[in-house]
């Protein structure tokens, strides 16, 4: 559905009430009786379990799975996929430096590409009173995936040019697949990039954010957003992210939310942090209402703050923790 997304924003950030976006597909999944590997391989599945969730919680937005080895594979990158856990990549793709300029930029047909690409149009078909927000990895992080994370910390040193070289081709494919999400009636997407957060804010300016702000620049408008991920943002690099130009960023639970929201413009959101594992998945709802109305109170003096999941919330997260932080909120409000 059609939606003005800087007017969306903008009466997040002027209304009363603190608006929640919590980074889930998997309860939705599990409600429906399927698995991660069904989902993630399967569309249809994968909409149904967004639209279940949307139906179920008053998200501001409605999100889709975050995964971060879609384009990899579509590369050519092997997926280990399991019943009950985010698909993972094994081995690696690029061997060596010379193998980065043979590698291609692949088709929006390769692999599970089409499968989200559906995912998205059925979600955006279904869902009308709120955003759907898609997801896709960021360049440096995809860069990462192909080549090894450790060896890309290398590369970026020792051979900058091969370094450059790669995240043009990754960049290249985020921003096909980017204008494609678009194409599917989805009214942001959800970048994640956490890898960026390994690098110093000077590196993450050079070896992402300047990839990542093409992107944005020639997606972004009224009918689409980019939120930029990084949980690996401990801080140290958020105004490397502002560089993006991106209209949200997402924050994960490493860093305090009211430090990193410091330097993000009052007219963009800042999106955080309650831990994905140690609370969501694993606390209980009265650590989730403590944590909840701990975040809350400190984040008082931001209208730009949207809470959130510090990242995709885990497979088996119990119903009663999601609750519990819907509820807190509520009665924080």
């Amino acid at each position: 559905m059609s939606i003005n997304m800087l007017q969306w924003t903008a009466a997040i950030i002027q209304q009363k009430e603190v608006a929640a976006v919590p980074v889930m597909t998997h309860p939705g999944i599990e409600q429906n009786g399927h698995t991660v590997r069904e989902a993630v391989g399967d569309g249809r599945i994968h909409a149904e379990a967004v639209i279940q969730l949307a139906r179920q919680y008053p998200s501001a937005a409605a999100c889709t799975i975050m995964d971060l080895t879609t384009e990899a594979e579509a590369f050519g990158a092997k997926v280990v996929f399991s019943d009950d856990a985010v698909p993972a990549i094994t081995g690696r793709l690029l061997p060596d430096v010379e193998s980065i300029s043979r590698l291609t930029v692949p088709s929006l047909k390769a692999g599970r590409i089409p499968q989200y690409l559906k995912a998205n149009l059925l979600a955006a078909e279904a869902i009308s009173d709120r955003p759907v927000l898609a997801g896709c990895i960021g360049p440096f992080s995809l860069a990462g995936r192909l080549y090894d994370m450790s060896e890309i910390m290398v590369l970026i040193y020792e051979h900058p040019a091969a370094a450059h070289q790669l995240l043009e081709k990754c960049t290249a494919f985020i921003l096909k697949y980017c204008q494609a999400l678009k194409m599917t009636g989805a009214n942001g997407v959800m970048m994640a990039e956490p890898a960026a957060g390994l690098l110093s804010n000077d590196d993450c300016s050079t070896f992402s954010s300047q990839y990542v702000k093409r992107i944005v620049q020639q997606v972004q408008d009224e009918t689409f957003i980019v939120v930029l991920h990084n949980c690996g943002n401990t801080g140290h690099c958020t105004k490397a992210m502002v560089e993006t130009g991106a209209a949200a960023y997402h924050f994960g639970n490493k860093c305090r939310m009211e430090e990193v929201i410091r330097d993000v413009p009052s007219t963009a959101l800042a999106m955080g942090n309650i831990d994905p594992v140690s609370v969501f998945k694993d606390g209980t709802p009265d650590m989730m209402r403590q944590t909840v109305r701990s975040l809350l109170d400190a984040m008082r003096p931001y209208p730009n703050f949207v809470i959130s999941s510090g990242c995709d919330t885990p497979p088996h997260t119990p119903t009663e923790n999601i609750e519990a932080f819907y509820e807190a909120l509520k009665e924080w409000q």
